[in-house]
């Protein structure tokens, strides 16, 4: 649970000492009513018994500040403010902790000129030992500074509904969005029940939503709080008092299988607990999964945790992201973008508006996460604001409130972000894998690694049912593509992202062909210096690949191509082909491929596959490719 301050909310119990007692009998009757159902926690009818006690003395300190304190309990605020008000002008201000009480209270009505002038005289006065009272007091002197400069520079916002489509009378909440921005999935709360839905964008268009899956959705159980991962294919979801459940609260995913969703299966320990485990945030590659937990070790109530996926599919044991992003009070609803580096997420731990406000922050080279960025005014407001999802292409973000234009009990809207709370652009590469024959779909490997730090972007398998990927691209790298199955060639792209040039993704129809004697393909990312034979270290992606290939199907035999653009001397263009082919050759050999089943040869500029007039023409002549001499 919550870890709370016992000062917050033992005010009103102790309060009063020094206050003003009322000698009419009536009122006071009344106030030891009220003390009754305080003993039973009954705090509305404790409420009615101290407006009475009120009603019968006007001037009877200690059922006005108990009233102040109990609207301050149950956040009825602007009613709050009013009773303590009262009891200051009556003089009861010799305890200064009605200074801190009002003060919050005007914190969450956005009264923050006020609450700053009455939580600086809490701070001077407070003579108290209460740390974390104290402390709770200096975060609320930080909110009120943050929230005057941040309405003085309002950020441009203006929330749109998504439209009768998507929300419905019911309470729609909670949106997750695919990479290509076409598939939205949602939780929608009908009598109590939360489930999913789903809604497909055509022709820029949602569709009318529906139910996501009988295998995930149920009617004796809630699911919410889910996050997708960028292609689509595995929901990570939460699932509460579930039979095979470690706690309250579980971790759920479920892949999907072809045009359908799997069972879903439990994460277990060590990811899931005895204790409060929620609001999973899948990264794009699949590795690394966030999530919210009050389980021991953190350094507030809740916290965000990350676990790593290893090789073998096991989740690490869960770390707290600690104090770059945890505060000793609440954070919650993570959402990683796309692009792999940007968290939003919230907290009323970090200085804001009041309540829960929305932040950012962007993980660097070492992976450490910046400084939280605050959404500001009146992206975050003295009101809660949590659950904030930013699209594929970072110019939109997603979220649900009931605002006043709503359908429903709570919608989903969204807003254009402003320029500084962007994420990385990325862009992505999506299609399909079929035979090149028969034109069925192949279940096929696709990978996507990232040729500077060779770390994996994508690495999934395609559905024999549909053949269907879609693997994300953060701009800022180059990477290597490939597509494998087994008793076919594989296919080899190469996407050059290092500058951003627009985020139009690749979109591709790949056609395996069967392996047989005569088959050519060029190897898009093998690599070179200028004029030179030496493999390059990006290549060993490709070469990886290329080995694999060899490896799983012993019987092949493959000559190693060179090739070179007509620029320069001719013999000198032969002799450069005939080196790069044997560089690769020899990487072969000292990876125990049998010598026998390989040769290599040079051609030079003389199987040009594009015309030398320009330099891009010229680019895919400059090629290493190989050819299969026998089976």
């Amino acid at each position: 649970m919550k870890k709370i301050s016992i000062a917050a909310f033992l005010v009103f119990l102790i309060l009063g000492v020094n206050a003003q007692n009322s000698t009419v009998k009536k009122a006071t009757a009344d106030f030891d009513k009220a003390q009754a159902y305080l003993n039973n926690n009954e705090y509305e009818a404790a409420i009615a018994s101290l407006k009475d006690a009120v009603a019968a003395d006007a001037n009877f300190q200690n059922a006005i500040i108990q009233l102040a304190e109990l609207n301050r309990r149950i956040r009825s605020f602007e009613e709050a403010k009013l009773y303590y008000n009262k009891a200051l002008a009556l003089g009861a201000g010799s305890d200064v902790r009605l200074h801190y009480g009002l003060a919050e209270c005007q914190i969450n009505t956005g009264d923050y000129q006020s609450a700053l002038k009455n939580i600086n005289v809490f701070i001077e006065k407070y003579t108290g030992n209460d740390k974390a009272f104290l402390a709770k007091a200096e975060k609320y002197r930080k909110d009120c500074e943050f929230s005057i400069q941040a309405l003085k520079t309002p950020q441009k916002y203006e929330p749109v509904n998504l439209g009768a489509k998507i929300n419905s009378k019911h309470r729609d909440y909670f949106p997750a969005i695919t990479a290509d921005n076409e598939t939205l999935i949602f939780s929608r709360n009908i009598d109590g029940n939360e489930d999913f839905f789903i809604s497909k964008k055509v022709d820029k268009e949602w569709t009318d939503p529906v139910s996501l899956s009988s295998n995930i959705n149920t009617s004796q159980f809630n699911e919410g709080a889910q996050s997708i991962s960028p292609d689509g294919q595995y929901l990570f979801f939460t699932g509460c008092n579930r039979p095979n459940g470690l706690g309250r609260c579980d971790i759920y995913v479920s892949h999907k299988e072809g045009n359908n969703w799997g069972q879903p299966f439990n994460l277990g320990a060590p990811v899931n607990s005895m204790y409060w485990e929620s609001q999973p945030a899948i990264s794009p590659d699949g590795s690394t999964l966030y999530f919210v937990s009050n389980r021991p070790g953190g350094i507030g109530g809740y916290d965000i945790w990350k676990t790593l996926l290893n090789e073998e599919g096991e989740w690490s044991v869960p770390v707290n992201l600690g104090p770059e992003i945890n505060t000793p009070y609440d954070e919650n609803t993570p959402f990683l973008h796309a692009d792999g580096k940007t968290l939003y997420f919230s907290s009323d731990g970090w200085p804001g508006m009041g309540s829960k406000d929305i932040f950012m922050s962007r993980m660097d080279s070492t992976s450490h996460w910046s400084k939280p960025l605050n959404m500001g005014y009146p992206i975050n407001s003295f009101s809660e604001e949590t659950g904030l999802i930013v699209s594929p292409n970072g110019t939109e973000a997603f979220f649900s409130s009931n605002l006043k234009d709503g359908h429903g009990d709570m919608d989903i809207y969204q807003f254009k972000l402003p320029e500084d709370k962007k994420p990385m652009a990325i862009t992505y590469v999506k299609g399909i894998v079929r035979d090149k024959e028969t034109r069925k779909f192949l279940e096929a490997r696709v990978q996507v690694v990232n040729l500077g730090n060779k770390k994996t972007a994508y690495n999934d398998y395609t559905s024999k049912d549909n053949g269907e990927f879609l693997a994300v691209m953060p701009f800022g790298a180059d990477y290597a593509f490939n597509v494998s199955a087994d008793g076919y060639l594989f296919y080899s792209e190469n996407y050059e992202l290092k500058s951003v040039n627009g985020n139009k993704p690749f979109l591709l129809e790949i056609d395996l062909e069967r392996l047989k004697v005569g088959t050519n393909m060029v190897l898009k990312n093998i690599f070179f210096d200028t004029n030179e034979y030496t493999l390059l270290p990006a290549s060993v992606t490709e070469l990886a690949t290329l080995k694999e290939l060899l490896k799983n199907n012993p019987n092949i035999h493959i000559e190693v191509q060179g090739h070179t653009d007509n620029v320069g001397n001719d013999l000198q263009n032969e002799k450069l082909s005939v080196n790069r082919a044997k560089a690769v050759y020899d990487h072969l050999i000292e990876s125990k491929i049998d010598a026998a089943r390989l040769t290599y040869k040079g051609y030079g500029e003389t199987k040009p596959i594009a015309g030398n007039e320009t330099e891009e023409k010229r680019k895919k002549n400059r090629r290493t490719s190989f050819i299969i001499t026998k089976i």
